[in-house]
């Protein structure tokens, strides 16, 4: 596994993304709730300045969602660490996880920190490209990318103990429900673009499936298809 400190010590920045202003946003995520300190490492540790654009660098340590092009956003700081924070509080070791939407790459890239394989599809091939890229400069080697629909998964490496979706659809694909293994849990955003959508967790049991409420959130619509 990716050692959390050749990204801090590679990819510092200066200014407005700098290592004192990582901390600060760091800071920020605690007050409002989040207590995973291993979750707040790996926020500490990751360069978002290199997941958005350069001129957006300089905001990329606010806790807000950015633009990234094709008409997709990287996640809100907070929402990132509240998925990924609420994926490994269950009962069970997480080892394997999938991720629908690679997007950035950010997520994905959190989550290698802290789990053993990341799997990540994303259904639009240039953002797909650039994550790759990305990770290839980090020195991130346990995520493995596919060019796919998101809504039905990535059967070939289930089950999973864990599964994060980075887009709403209206309601939660069935496939990515019987790809969790017992006691696995999926994060999902669920509702109409443009209107109420719920953070929710679907956690895997003998009889069936828990379900959590977590937080109102807004992501963009899952979309079916490639591009």
């Amino acid at each position: 596994m990716l050692k959390a400190t050749n990204m801090t010590v590679n990819h510092r920045g200066i200014g407005m993304t700098s290592q004192r202003t990582r901390d600060r946003l760091v800071n920020r995520l605690r007050d409002e709730g989040i207590k995973n300190t291993s979750v707040l490492q790996a926020v500490r540790d990751v360069p978002r300045h290199l997941f958005v654009d350069e001129a957006l660098a300089s905001r990329a340590y606010e806790d807000t969602a950015l633009p990234i092009g094709h008409g997709q956003t990287i996640s809100q700081p907070f929402i990132v660490a509240r998925m990924t924070e609420a994926l490994l509080s269950g009962g069970i070791q997480i080892k394997k996880v999938l991720e629908v939407g690679t997007g950035s790459g950010y997520q994905a890239a959190i989550l290698a920190q802290l789990v053993e394989k990341v799997f990540s599809v994303e259904r639009i091939e240039p953002l797909l490209q650039q994550a790759r890229e990305r990770f290839f400069k980090l020195g991130v080697r346990n995520i493995r990318l596919k060019h796919s629909d998101g809504s039905w998964g990535w059967p070939d490496y289930a089950p999973y103990d864990g599964i994060i979706v980075t887009a709403a659809p209206e309601a939660v694909p069935n496939d990515l429900l019987e790809q969790l293994a017992l006691g696995g849990r999926l994060v999902i955003p669920v509702g109409a673009s443009g209107g109420v959508q719920i953070l929710k967790m679907y956690t895997r049991t003998n009889d069936g499936y828990e379900i959590e409420e977590l937080n109102a959130v807004s992501f963009v619509p899952m979309i079916k298809g490639g591009v």
